[in-house]
């Protein structure tokens, strides 16, 4: 059972790890920022030498028992070395300030006011951890806005494209494959 206060693993999750399964290389080195539970880490485990990152402490222990190596960390920070894929499940969903949660789950829902406060501090600092010939899997959702974050990660410096997307519940869930 999932820690209250940690996103439990759900659509989004489910289509990142398809997603990730399908992009990532035998023997790779992956990072997944904002593990949530770990399923998505720990499903590329098997094949690929896998660091795990969350800012929530409830998070990091779900992962570590899911068997992904894990640090806490906010986004990027502290993070040595290069990565050929680099995996995001962000906080997508737009939020103003009185549907906030003050909690830690709040970090794995809060966008901001347009969903891309937390996505455009990730596109950011991805460069700096990205091997040349590297790749990002980044998931949003309809309601965050697709133009949008693919004019950020132009912004950025890389070529989006729709890797995968799923319908779900009134709104489109997109994976978002970038160089």
């Amino acid at each position: 059972m999932t820690h209250p206060e940690v996103y439990a693993p759900a659509e989004d999750t489910w289509l990142l790890i398809r997603a990730a399964e399908k992009e990532c290389h035998d023997g790779e080195r992956v990072l997944e920022i904002g593990c949530g539970s770990g399923s998505v880490s720990a499903a590329l485990c098997p094949r690929a030498r896998v660091l795990a990152t969350d800012i929530n402490p409830h998070a990091v222990k779900a992962a570590r028992v899911s068997g992904a190596e894990v640090v806490r960390t906010d986004l990027f920070s502290g993070i040595c070395g290069i990565f050929d894929l680099v995996l995001f499940n962000p906080p997508y969903l737009p939020t103003t300030p009185d549907e906030r949660l003050d909690d830690w789950l709040e970090y794995a829902l809060d966008g901001g006011p347009d969903g891309c406060a937390v996505i455009a501090r990730f596109l950011s600092g991805i460069g700096r951890v990205l091997a040349p010939g590297g790749r990002g899997l980044l998931l949003i959702s309809s309601l965050t806005g697709l133009p949008e974050v693919c004019t950020l990660i132009r912004q950025s410096g890389f070529t989006p494209e729709v890797f995968m997307k799923e319908q779900v519940e009134g709104e489109m869930l997109m994976v978002i494959r970038f160089a």
